[in-house]
């Protein structure tokens, strides 16, 4: 799969993510294919993908054709950009959304990480929309990147710093991933910055 992972910090965000593309067992590393990488620029905004490959080709072409680019300034405004992404992926772009009897919606059938000037989101695959206040991580190495992301986030200057340390951590132990890391930074408006939760009281959730 691939390790993605989204950091604001001091107004400032990054999307960083690794370069492995896999089939099945078989490893395409950096430098065997031409082409774009892990992460996708709509309008100011980047979107970063886990999961098939085929999701890179299919949202690159819907977002190409349309006029105006989605601002994904909230979690309302990523809901109805996904939203009509869903109809547009079954018409246009033959998309089986079928996945778990019991799920209430249709499937999307991909995840996501959206940075932009308007903060860190993740929108999951019945489109539903989080907003992260320090940082998250998607794709196989997440558990690793999570980690790291912990540990790093107040010891590291700069959110592509803290980005890009905690994909290469993912890479050393997720088979999934690998070097080199690749990033985009975009600048907060009015230089929003990292909430950072309050400590929790010893024993307590």
């Amino acid at each position: 799969m691939t390790t993605l992972v989204a950091v604001r910090k001091d107004g400032f965000a990054c999307l960083a993510a690794d370069s492995l593309t896999s089939f099945g067992d078989l490893r395409l590393t950096d430098g065997m294919s031409v082409g774009k990488g892990k992460l996708l620029r709509v309008g100011d905004a980047v979107l970063g993908i886990p999961g098939s490959s085929a999701h890179g080709g299919v949202l690159a072409s819907y977002f190409a054709r349309l006029k105006k680019p989605p601002r994904f300034r909230d979690r309302k405004e990523i809901f109805e950009a996904w939203r009509k992404l869903h109809v547009a992926l079954k018409e246009d772009y033959f998309l089986n959304p079928k996945d778990e009897p019991a799920d209430p919606y249709e499937s999307t059938q991909l995840t996501a990480l959206v940075v932009g000037p308007h903060g860190i989101f993740g929108v999951f695959s019945l489109r539903e929309v989080f907003e992260f206040s320090r940082f998250w991580a998607l794709g196989s190495g997440r558990d690793f990147a999570l980690g790291a992301l912990e540990a790093l986030y107040d010891r590291l200057p700069t959110a592509r710093e803290v980005a890009e340390a905690a994909v290469a951590v993912a890479c050393v132990f997720d088979k999934g991933s690998s070097p080199p890391v690749e990033s985009e930074v975009v600048r907060l408006v009015s230089g929003r910055t990292a909430v950072k939760p309050p400590p929790r009281t010893p024993g307590t959730a």
